[in-house]
């Protein structure tokens, strides 16, 4: 008996448990993958991809990775498994305060300025967490800015958080998390930001609500056309998601960004990511760190 014949008492069938990822499969779907949201899978990723499309295999009750293909790229009923397919193939490492240098650049030099500007008084500082996947860099960018704001009466600011993965957008808009996930947040910001629950044993914490009531979240697709953003930006974090493009698809993404970046704003990118030799408006003020011309 082959895996293909492998069928258990309650009816369902395993044989997605070792579906192979074919060369010629993983050319046709790294292609549509870079094709529909940019993230480029070179060959080395064959195996990377195989693991973690076999889920949606077992819940579409499939058996292999041709049956698979077929779907979503040969018929109509494809278009409702692009959300599921790009859930399971992007990845989400992020934590708090991540790269410390870019929160104490924002709090002793952008901000400031930016205020001079009139953000936060005459109108609303807004700031953008572009693949803000679980929430932890949005909610670290609403406690820098609320602890700016505290010595400065009527301090108006929002701050949004995109990205395309869906499961993680639902984890962000609910605000918890393991308390061990907040170890490198210093240990004021961890008493006036977090509550922790009543049910010790679950180990788990959530944003204060008068914190989460500043961030919004919503998904995200850097290559869609049309952002559907009304206001400028005074500052975007985009930051360690560029390396999972091409070039020319990195300068594409930046330009559209950067179209929604308030003239004066700032632009953050990963500390192993550079805008050099990209036409894309923004001149770097300090590592890692730019600026797009008033």
């Amino acid at each position: 008996m082959d895996d293909s014949e492998l069928v258990f008492p309650d009816g369902s069938n395993d044989a997605w448990a070792t579906a192979r990822l074919q060369v010629r499969e993983y050319q046709r779907l790294s292609g549509y993958i870079e094709e529909l949201c940019g993230i480029r899978l070179p060959p080395n990723k064959q195996t990377l991809l195989e693991a973690r499309l076999r889920r949606r295999l077992r819940s579409l009750g499939m058996s292999d990775f041709k049956e698979y293909c077929e779907h979503v790229l040969s018929s109509e009923r494809g278009l409702d498994e692009i959300v599921p397919m790009v859930d399971e193939i992007t990845t989400n490492k992020t934590d708090f305060f991540r790269e410390p240098f870019h929160f104490d650049y924002l709090t002793n030099h952008a901000m400031p300025d930016l205020v001079k500007g009139g953000a936060g008084a005459r109108r609303e500082l807004r700031v953008w967490s572009a693949a803000c996947s679980s929430g932890e860099e949005p909610y670290t960018l609403a406690m820098v800015v609320a602890d700016f704001a505290q010595t400065r009466i009527g301090f108006q600011y929002a701050v949004l958080g995109t990205d395309i993965c869906t499961e993680v957008l639902e984890q962000a808009q609910r605000g918890v998390y393991p308390d061990d996930r907040i170890e490198p947040v210093p240990f004021l910001q961890r008493d006036r930001y977090f509550l922790r629950s009543k049910n010790r044993s679950a180990r788990l914490v959530r944003v204060v609500p008068h914190l989460r009531a500043h961030v919004s979240f919503r998904r995200l697709n850097f290559l869609d056309r049309d952002y559907e953003m009304d206001d400028p930006m005074d500052v975007v974090f985009c930051r360690n998601v560029l390396i999972y493009f091409s070039r020319e698809t990195q300068e594409t993404v930046v330009n559209h960004i950067a179209r929604h970046l308030r003239p004066g704003g700032y632009f953050f990118v990963g500390h192993a990511e550079t805008l050099q030799g990209m036409d894309v408006g923004l001149r770097p003020v300090a590592p890692t760190v730019y600026r797009k011309d008033a």
